[in-house]
């Protein structure tokens, strides 16, 4: 956190701004510090150097006296995440009101804060101390200048009417918001319930009946409108029964295999994006704020041309005809099927329990092989064993169900504990139907599908990063982030635009920040790769992301990703050297 002790009064810095009116562009960096104004303290944490550098970065501190929320508001870490997300909407609808009416060169006038989403993340921008209520808030603004001359009457405008303004709308309790503060609250507890109630019910995936899974476009999270409701089969519904909304009723999807499966366009994939995004919570209104997924669920694909660092892929690839070790087997080019065979093996590495998959960004070769193809290329010539054969035993060994997009692998019913149509976006049981057209197909599960040895004996925890020259160097570290395609340091890239789970540009931000930071303090060379996440992921589940910074300076604009996307983000680090144990 900022230091906040002995601010200054706010009439200094108005008669700081006043003295270097029309001056060269660097006298605003006399302007550094904290200034006491009535219901807060504003904080200038970094002065930009020029009006088309990066903005400066604020902070507001609100006391939990001078805020006047109540207590219960923040009590837990679902209410408290919830809050803080709510507060920074609140606070980025009011200061859009008055971004940019500061004219001049550059950025002139800006008035940057996180521009959240649809999911509820903890972000950096807003932080609730959990034991005061003290609030801290984080944003930019660009300080106005006409060409390199200040403009200080326009940054007066900026800290002392427009910002208080917001302050005031945001970040003190109005009892003419108590409904709304409510709602916000008492969402955020029944979804803590309804994901604890999935574990005790043996859900990995739960779909509230009425929710609005397709989206307004393909450049849109937001609803689309007069889209169909979701409907559960009724042999698929449960009913929970949260501490607010009462009963609520939906499909559970059971740990295990289940597929989904359908015709073209029916909704398939629509079904399946709600539920990679269902390892997060959603606002109200956004139409799947009750659609549930295990946390650690980890969307799979292939990846061609990605990177993979001693990956043990035994399980699904041995006897390469080129003799390197699939037990440790390391590429600067994957194929598709090396690459995603390298994928689940990391994600078993990360804790994940559930996996996502569509067949559409599969490598076919992977996931199943015909018995025509078989009879043609024996087994002694096939290094692939495809994941068919290996999709039961992950659950019966290791409890990793699968969620599987099919559209034209009915090989799979044998295997699957529960198999949904999507017809015309409306959700049908046909297990039973499906796999008494397999037997009459004369279809069975493959025989390799109860010998877990393989899986058993594979060592996916046991790789040693080396520490990184490149990000231990005493020189300034910069880097550039991508949206959620991935981020820049150095001049290194390190793409994470397969990582379909990432939803904000703030998370490849934290990545980034999360890289440099494992690096300088974890990796050193005798820890596991786990361990080192480890070791950070128990720091970020007590500071959140304000964890990865070691100074007082916390950055705005990151947001806190998954364990998983940390794996991940290791993992597609082409400068990261890795070691087996």
């Amino acid at each position: 956190m900022n230091s906040f002790e002995n601010p200054k009064p706010s009439d200094r810095l108005r008669r700081t701004l006043e003295e270097i009116d029309h001056r060269g562009y660097p006298a605003y960096k006399q302007t550094a510090g904290a200034y006491r104004f009535d219901k807060y303290v504003l904080s200038i944490d970094h002065v930009q150097g020029d009006p088309f550098a990066s903005p400066s970065h604020l902070t507001i501190y609100v006391s939990g006296k001078a805020s006047k929320f109540p207590p219960s508001y923040y009590e837990t870490g679902p209410r408290r995440v919830a809050f803080a997300d709510y507060l920074t909407r609140r606070f980025h609808k009011n200061a859009s009101k008055y971004n940019h009416r500061s004219a001049g060169s550059g950025h002139s006038g800006l008035i940057a804060t996180c521009s959240p989403g649809q999911e509820v993340l903890e972000r950096t921008a807003c932080r609730i101390d959990p034991a005061s209520g003290d609030i801290y808030y984080r944003f930019e603004v660009g300080f106005p200048a006409r060409g390199r001359t200040i403009t200080s009457g326009e940054l007066i405008k900026i800290l002392f009417e427009y910002i208080p303004a917001c302050v005031n709308d945001s970040f003190v309790f109005k009892s003419s918001l108590d409904q709304e503060y409510t709602g916000v609250l008492n969402l955020a507890d029944d979804r803590a319930y309804i994901r604890a109630e999935m574990e005790k019910l043996g859900l990995c995936a739960f779909v509230a009946d009425n929710s609005i899974l397709p989206r307004a476009s393909g450049v849109s999270q937001l609803p689309m409108k007069d889209a169909l409701p979701f409907s559960s089969p009724e042999t698929l519904k449960v009913t929970i029964k949260p501490p607010h909304i009462g009963n609520i009723t939906g499909m559970g999807i059971k740990k295990g295999i289940t597929l989904i499966v359908g015709g073209g366009y029916h909704g398939k994939s629509t079904l399946l994006n709600a539920l990679e995004r269902g390892v997060y919570d959603h606002i109200a209104g956004d139409g799947r704020e009750y659609v549930f997924t295990d946390p650690g669920a980890m969307k799979l694909r292939a990846e061609d041309g990605r990177s993979v660092h001693c990956v043990d892929i035994s399980m699904f690839i041995r006897d390469l005809p080129d003799g390197r070790d699939t037990r440790s087997f390391s590429t600067e080019d994957a194929s598709g099927s090396t690459s995603q065979a390298a994928n689940v093996s990391e994600a078993i590495e990360s804790g994940s329990k559930l996996f996502l998959i569509d067949e559409d960004t599969c490598a076919t070769n992977f996931m199943i092989r015909d018995s025509l193809m078989q009879s043609v290329i024996s087994a002694s010539e096939e290094p692939i064993i495809p994941f068919i054969e290996r999709i039961r035993t992950l659950y019966l060994t290791k409890d990793i169900s699968t969620i599987l997009v099919a559209g034209s692998f009915g090989a799979f019913f044998p295997i699957a504990d529960t198999i949904i149509q999507m017809d015309k976006y409306k959700p049908v049981d046909i297990t039973e139907k499906a796999k008494q057209a397999a037997i009459d197909a004369g279809l069975t599960a493959s025989e390799k599908n109860d010998d877990a040895s393989d899986i058993e004996a594979s060592d996916v925890h046991c790789r040693i990063p080396m520490p990184i020259k490149l990000l231990n160097s005493k020189d300034r570290i910069k880097t550039k982030t991508l949206g959620t395609d991935g981020f820049n340091i150095n001049h290194e890239n390190v793409e994470l635009r397969y990582l379909e789970q990432l939803v904000e540009g703030g998370q490849s931000a934290a990545l980034a920040k999360t890289l440099i930071f494992i690096a300088k303090h974890y990796i050193d060379g005798r820890r596991s790769l786990k361990d080192c996440v480890d070791l950070l992921s128990e720091k970020l589940d007590t500071l959140g992301p304000d964890a990865l910074f070691d100074s007082s300076f916390v950055a705005t604009g990151l947001s806190l990703p998954r364990r998983q996307e940390i794996f991940a983000c290791l993992n597609r680090c082409r400068f990261l050297e890795i070691k087996k144990c």
